[in-house]
């Protein structure tokens, strides 16, 4: 018996020596991914998006996604202090019937929203608003946009979206990762950002969420 296992010990090392090369060029491939060595064992996974790391063109291009990344974070925590008071928002009018009572309610909420957070909102840079408007749509699947047509009527949106475009904001664009660069950039490093323990997921309710997601080269346009 302690001669068969030593046998197939054997046996194994060698296929492992021969195969040692090729387990290399795998190992540098999925670098990233795990290896289950139990055939027969059942492991529950949650669900995941696989991002590729990011390939850069240029140097340029790299510089721009680290700079990017750091917008990227700067915006995500307002993104998820959004979905929280919308949601809640909506738990709390689904139960007031009267039109008028809810109008008050939520023009008195958007006050207090101002009053704890329009400092810290402001101090954001025009791309940070632009990623945020964007990551509020990946989070609750509805633009800045419909949000406010909603809670606050059509006019209202209007205005908004009117004074956002002064400064070259718009509130109704969506989140689309799988045919826009910058929305691909903005999930491989929520992604990345995820798995590393930078930032707590919160994943998105969009079709997105479940996609895999091919490599790409990030390409930044330079301004003239």
């Amino acid at each position: 018996m302690k001669s068969s296992i030593w046998f197939i010990g054997l046996f194994f090392s060698l296929f492992l020596q021969a195969q040692n090369s090729e387990w290399e060029t795998l190992e540098k491939k999925y670098k990233d991914a795990y290896l289950i060595t139990d055939p027969d064992g059942t492991v529950a996974l949650d669900t995941v998006v696989l991002f590729p790391a990011p390939k850069f063109k240029t140097n340029y291009d790299r510089r721009y996604y680290y700079w990017f990344r750091k917008k990227t974070y700067k915006a995500y925590p307002y993104a998820v202090l959004a979905k929280k008071n919308i949601n809640a928002l909506n738990d709390t009018i689904q139960h007031i019937t009267s039109k008028r009572k809810r109008r008050r309610f939520v023009k008195k909420k958007q006050k207090y929203f101002e009053n704890e957070f329009a400092n810290d909102v402001k101090k954001l840079t025009r791309t940070e608003g632009r990623v945020l408007i964007k990551l509020i749509h990946r989070l609750t699947g509805f633009t800045v946009n419909e949000h406010v047509q909603d809670k606050r009527g059509k006019f209202k949106a209007f205005v908004y979206r009117v004074s956002a475009s002064l400064f070259k904001i718009k509130l109704d664009v969506e989140y689309h990762p799988e045919n826009v660069l910058e929305d691909y950039m903005i999930e491989s490093i929520l992604q990345h950002a995820f798995q590393d323990g930078n930032l707590e997921e919160h994943p998105s309710v969009l079709k997105s969420a479940t996609m895999l997601f091919p490599s790409k080269v990030i390409e930044i346009q330079k301004k003239k």
